[in-house]
């Protein structure tokens, strides 16, 4: 289970009925022919001009639910989480069949995310992946050998290929490993093997073969490893691993952010420099001494970290706004009057989670920025990088084969200790499904509204 850092309180449908639907919607342009195509040349931002894939499979679910056709036309990620994935398994497309609809949609760019390295998901319970720490030679001639021969079959040569690799695994290493409240057997093993290593640094050498493939790496968010020691610890191993297994910085492109999570871009009403009563806000048990409250500050820190460190001075950030926006009624309008810091952090602080690292299905979250390329200096594109709706997992119930996992469970009591506020919605689908009442919440709570 993913734990607080300072030891607080813990904190189907296929491709034909698809383009049916979209094209009904006026979401997919007419397929017109299709050619093999140059590559494009290489760009420091690929979003910039570039019209990106939208998933026909996301845009069907998101326009069958009231008032989803307002973003059924919004491009998301697509997530190849096991090998199964790449060849597509009942009612979801496969890696050639998004390309080929990519191609008939005439995008440009297409955002694909690489999310099943052996022993996956070290610091939490569920969902886990499908190999083990064994399994690392299954991870390079399985999964990631056949992801890269795809991408690289000149039918596709034309297309931009964002590729996001293996979010939430190296940051795990840095908030689950040695004397960490979060620390768990599972993730001081990867550690000490460098089983995250190599593998990443596999999938980066393997992509760098593929010239309009456009590798990034993750650099988790503000509120898992924003505290100095952290950050600086990350960045040192996000090195290590772009160095591994014969891959080099060069096959890096760029990074990014706050990936599946719920991090505000930027906190309106209160800073972590503020004092009240003479006590400062760092002390509360919000902030708990992290220098930074939201994403961007976050961002810009990082990206300085990782220049320094030896990845390109041009290399831009993603940001994931897909459930970041925190509108509706509980939205602050101001700085809270209060005279006590957790009374004046928790009253003006737009991200409204219990806790900050609170992960699963949060309730009360919205929408977050559409997306946009070059939104900011040194920031790509705000991305859906996680398909909103999409479940981050199971307590279990309705689903009792799922493994249980404690920070989906809306009413978890952790042993011999006081009950944890996980925030999550209850009774959701195993990770990856479609989540109808998470998805309305969040078209509900957008900010910027729909």
């Amino acid at each position: 289970m993913t734990m607080p850092r300072r030891g607080r309180v813990p904190a189907p449908v296929r491709s034909l009925l698809a383009a049916v639907t979209l094209l009904a919607a006026g979401v997919l342009a007419t397929p017109g022919p299709v050619r093999a195509a140059d590559p494009p040349p290489r760009v420091d931002n690929p979003y910039a001009g570039a019209r990106v894939y939208v998933d026909p499979e996301w845009a069907a679910h998101a326009g069958a639910e009231p008032g989803g056709a307002a973003v059924a036309g919004q491009p998301t990620a697509v997530w190849l989480d096991r090998i199964a994935r790449i060849e597509g398994t009942a009612g979801r497309l496969g890696l050639r069949e998004h390309l080929d609809s990519a191609l008939a949609q005439r995008a440009d760019l297409v955002q694909l995310t690489l999310y099943n390295l052996p022993a996956r998901d070290c610091g939490r319970q569920a969902p886990q992946g499908e190999l083990s720490i064994e399994d690392i030679g299954r991870y390079q001639t399985e999964f990631i050998d056949p992801i890269v021969e795809i991408l690289a079959a000149p039918r596709y040569a034309g297309l931009r290929i964002v590729v996001f690799v293996e979010p939430n695994s190296l940051p795990d290493l840095i908030a689950n490993t040695g004397n960490w409240p979060g620390a768990t057997a599972a993730c001081d093993e990867v550690l000490a093997r460098g089983t995250y290593l190599d593998a990443i640094g596999y999938a980066l050498a393997r992509l760098g073969t593929v010239p309009n493939a456009c590798p990034y790496l993750d650099i988790s968010h503000h509120g898992e490893v924003g505290w100095p020691e952290d950050s600086a610890t990350l960045a040192a191993l996000l090195h290590r691993a772009a160095t591994a297994a014969g891959s080099t910085v060069a096959n890096v492109h760029g990074f990014v952010a706050n990936t599946a999570n719920y991090s505000v871009l930027h906190e309106e009403y209160f800073s972590a420099d503020d004092v009240i009563n003479g006590q400062s806000v760092y002390q509360s048990r919000w902030v708990d001494w992290n220098p930074f409250v939201d994403e961007l500050p976050y961002v810009r820190h990082l990206r300085a970290l990782l220049t320094g460190v030896g990845f390109a001075p041009a290399a831009g950030v993603v940001v994931d706004t897909s459930r970041n926006g925190w509108g509706g009624p509980g939205r602050p309008t101001g700085p809270a009057a209060a005279s006590d810091v957790n009374s004046y952090v928790d009253g003006s602080r737009i991200d409204r989670r219990a806790f900050v690292r609170n992960w699963c299905n949060q309730d009360g979250a919205g929408l977050g920025p559409r997306p946009i390329a070059e939104p900011e200096p040194g920031i790509d594109a705000y991305a859906w990088v996680k398909p909103p709706g999409e479940s981050d997992g199971t307590a279990g119930s309705p689903n009792p084969d799922e493994p249980y996992e404690p920070l989906c469970d809306a009413y978890y009591v952790p042993p011999r200790a006081s009950p944890y506020d996980t925030g999550a919605l209850p009774a959701a689908p195993p990770a990856g499904e479609w989540f109808p009442a998470h998805f309305r919440q969040l078209l509900t709570n957008a900010w910027p509204p729909v």
